[in-house]
């Protein structure tokens, strides 16, 4: 098929990606730590780490993975929030030639044995904080390595003794836990591993853009939670591609090591753990953000030095135009405002250009795709309602389902294909053949179209179609509207039965105007839609579910 959208690219974007210039991604990564040493690498709780730093840490903790007889490709768990020891971990398991899984910090019990037993994860780096819930359950899985690391290990020796002391004694948020040590199972703390690790050897490790980098798990809003395998090359095309995007917002400020990005998204999520790995590949350095609901302190972060990239979920904007501080930061040097994880609403886009002067551009991706597989221009003004063109060195179509590509303007599924798409879900053969056509795409579960300028406008997911009488209506239609309606902060709309429609829709609303009610909704969704995909029912919410990344959990509203 022709990439039509190939005409459409920014001046300056490349159309394809150059993989050869890397045998690895930890080719990429000893390449920029040794090019960069002097270079600052992160800056967390105003503590600078260096990429020599970074460098040394992550080789001596390798090092010391590499002496525990883990076998080649072993799985190493990493329950970390966006710290210090979170690129070091990273790193490190990567350079031992072993595989990284992400876990969400935050995780019940329950989803965690799930993803350590799913991923045969036979090592962990854990937050002392979160320490209690992998006791729990670690005699139901093959961990037997624990390495555990407080919150001030890399704080530097005063301040992090001290923000240690602080987090476990006086805000008392490191529950009590008792790490079961039968069956060989060992308890290292983090510092003692780094401290060993500097006295062995790293040895050195053969690896091929084909060899598993990552196991990536979904996020499991529709299901139980998968395991995307990630190949080096997948992670490596990805980094290309996001890079060749950004440039014209970037190129400007020339030296890209002054670049400041800020990281307050998770990092075990895949669209911050990409744009760290590129930022690795470009020896610019992030601002990592521990706690980004604490928005006075996130806040009090964004006003102490220039940034220049800004990724982030649409609640995410939206909570920080609502603080009464949003307005004390200086905005001037922002470049780059890049949306993604969940739908951008138009409401929000216009309110943050309004305040920041930076248009909000919508991505769209997926863990399967190593995060963004689509992306409106970097250069674009206005907010466009749609995810944009398909990143260099990507296949995208519209497809039935049967696997056949569909006339431009017709709605079906969105499918994807390219360097940076996962190789297959761990260990699940079946769901692995469900989810690619016989040529090769990978179904996305998107509803969409694509325009005859190559541009993909998403219709929403298969799952969340609300069908009233007959008629097909997708929730993130009517929220894009409802967004757009003043004193209306967030919302999220569901089907419910109806024993007339067959379904009603259900819409559900946070607002920051009390004066705000049903009726004065209900008169702006008689204006602005037509009349099957008007809400039947209105409930106002201080605030809705959403995932730890932000996006909005529709299935917790049906329940």
């Amino acid at each position: 098929m022709e990439k039509v959208w190939l005409a459409h690219y920014p001046q300056g974007v490349a159309h394809d990606i150059n993989l050869a210039q890397y045998s690895s991604l930890t080719q990429l990564l000893d390449q920029s730590f040794k090019a960069n040493s002097q270079s600052p690498f992160s800056v967390c709780m105003d503590r600078w780490m260096s990429y020599g730093e970074l460098d040394q840490l992550s080789e001596a903790l390798a090092a010391w993975f590499q002496s525990q007889g883990l076998l080649p490709g072993a799985r190493i768990a990493i329950m970390l929030p966006n710290l210090p020891q979170f690129a070091v971990t990273m790193a490190a398991v990567l350079r031992a030639g072993y595989t990284c899984v992400n876990v969400n910090p935050l995780y019940t019990a329950r989803e965690l044995e799930h993803q350590l037993k799913d991923s045969g994860a036979t090592s962990i780096v854990i937050l002392e904080n979160f320490a209690h819930t992998l006791a729990d359950v670690v005699e139901h899985t093959q961990v037997k390595h624990i390495v555990l690391t407080s919150l001030g290990d890399l704080l530097g020796p005063l301040y992090g003794r001290w923000m240690t002391f602080a987090v476990r004694h006086l805000a008392k948020m490191v529950p009590a836990f008792e790490v079961p040590l039968s069956d060989g199972r060992r308890v290292t703390s983090f510092k003692n591993a780094l401290s060993q690790g500097q006295k062995k050897p790293l040895k050195s490790v053969t690896q091929t853009l084909d060899d598993i980098a990552f196991l990536q798990y979904t996020g499991g809003t529709t299901g139980l939670s998968k395991g995307a395998v990630l190949t080096h090359r997948n992670i490596v095309a990805a980094m290309l591609q996001a890079e060749a995007w950004f440039t014209p917002a970037i190129k400007d400020i020339g030296d890209l090591r002054k670049v400041n990005s800020i990281a307050a998204l998770p990092l075990y999520h895949i669209f911050a753990l990409t744009l760290c790995l590129l930022a690795i590949r470009q020896g610019s350095h992030m601002t990592l953000i521990p706690n980004p609901r604490d928005f006075g302190k996130f806040i009090d972060v964004l006003k102490k030095r220039p940034f220049h990239i800004m990724p982030g979920v649409n609640t995410l904007f939206n909570a920080l135009m609502l603080h009464p501080m949003f307005k004390t930061i200086d905005f001037s040097n922002l470049r780059l405002t890049q949306a993604g994880g969940m739908a951008a609403s138009e409401g929000t886009a216009k309110n943050w250009h309004t305040a920041t002067g930076s248009s909000m551009i919508e991505g769209w991706g997926m863990s399967e795709t190593c995060a963004i597989g689509s992306n409106n221009p970097v250069t674009q003004k206005t907010f466009s309602g749609d995810i944009g063109f398909p990143l260099p060195g990507i296949d995208m179509a519209i497809k039935d389902d049967s696997g056949l590509t569909i006339a431009q303007g017709e709605s079906g599924e969105i499918c994807i294909r390219g360097p940076n798409v996962m190789t297959g879900y761990y260990q699940q053969p079946e769901e692995t053949a469900k989810a690619f056509t016989a040529d090769g795409f990978m179904r996305t579960g998107d509803i969409g179209i694509m325009e005859p300028n190559g541009r993909f406008k998403i219709v929403d997911r298969k799952k969340d179609m609300i069908i009233v009488s007959g008629f097909n209506v997708f929730p993130s239609e009517l929220e894009n509207v409802i967004s757009m309606c003043p004193g209306v902060v967030e919302c999220a709309a569901i089907g419910i039965p109806d024993a007339m429609q067959g379904e009603a829709i259900k819409v559900f609303v946070v607002r920051n105007d009390p004066l705000l009610t049903e009726q004065t909704l209900s008169t702006f969704c008689h204006d602005n839609l037509t009349g099957y995909k008007r809400p039947k029912h209105i409930e106002f919410r201080d605030e809705l579910p959403k995932t730890n990344v932000g996006k909005i959990l529709r299935r917790e509203l049906r329940s």
